[in-house]
């Protein structure tokens, strides 16, 4: 059920459904997303016997609009997500984060680690580098001549498209965090973690997703062949699968050490 929240003085659009006794899962959009794009998950996993909440993120799909956005550390995100999850007094939780969705994810089981059953990160990124700028700058060919891209936004943002676009771009291109890196900072995560890239991913190197899973004590790597960025809405049957089945194992055992 979608329904509208304000949260931190400004409108979310927030998505419930599945068993109100369920396992919560909540699934964290990447930086041009909204809730559309968990929409190969979402019925997967509330049929599985998962709570699943998806919400477009503030000045994203049908949330309110927004003027500034903060990568890389997205601290009103956070503070958002923050709010969310104690709105509906959900304590224990499993992030499913995308893209920027997965930095969001990272960053907020950073600073709630007691919140999170398990953490599944798909194409994140830790540190800039040149292929995740060219990638950007291509995206932003697309978005000023591909007409059926840019159409495809408007679907989703309405007048949030522009904002979301240049907000993204202008955010991950921006010179002074060129030297930026979380490396060290997630190695403090301790939550078990699933770390997701296709191997074609037109963002990233396969390096980026090894250095990002070898920086988290006892993550797992998943590489995925012939999936690219987009690895959620390319492969959905395939992805859905191996995360049920990795969150079904994992927080089976955390209830086992809990008992």
């Amino acid at each position: 059920m979608k329904h509208f929240k304000e949260i931190n003085r400004h409108s979310l659009c927030i998505e419930t459904i599945g068993p109100d006794d369920g396992p919560v899962v909540i699934f964290l959009h990447h930086g041009l997303g909204a809730i559309h794009s968990w929409k190969g998950q979402i019925s997967a996993f509330s049929q599985a016997g998962y709570q699943v909440i998806t919400y477009d993120r503030w000045g994203h799909g049908k949330s309110a609009p927004r003027e500034n956005y903060a990568m890389p550390y997205f601290e009103p995100d956070l503070a958002d997500l923050e709010a969310i999850l104690s709105e509906y007094n959900h304590r224990q939780v499993a992030f499913i984060g995308h893209s920027d969705g997965a930095n969001i994810a990272m960053l907020y089981t950073l600073a709630h680690p007691e919140q999170a059953t398990c953490l599944v990160v798909v194409a994140a990124h830790i540190y800039i580098e040149p292929k995740m700028i060219s990638g950007i700058q291509s995206v932003r060919e697309s978005f000023e001549n591909d007409q059926r891209f840019r159409s495809g936004m408007q679907r989703v943002h309405g007048e949030n498209t522009e904002p979301v676009f240049w907000g993204w771009f202008n955010g991950w291109t921006n010179p002074a965090i060129e030297d930026w890196d979380m490396r060290a900072e997630i190695k403090r995560i301790s939550s078990p973690t699933l770390v997701v890239q296709g191997i074609e991913d037109e963002h990233a190197s396969h390096q980026h997703a090894r250095d990002l899973a070898d920086s988290i004590p006892g993550a797992e790597l998943w590489l995925v062949p012939g999936a690219g960025h987009m690895l959620p809405q390319q492969m959905p049957d395939n992805f859905n699968s191996r995360l049920l089945q990795y969150l079904d194992q994992v927080i089976t055992v955390s209830t086992t050490e809990e008992n």
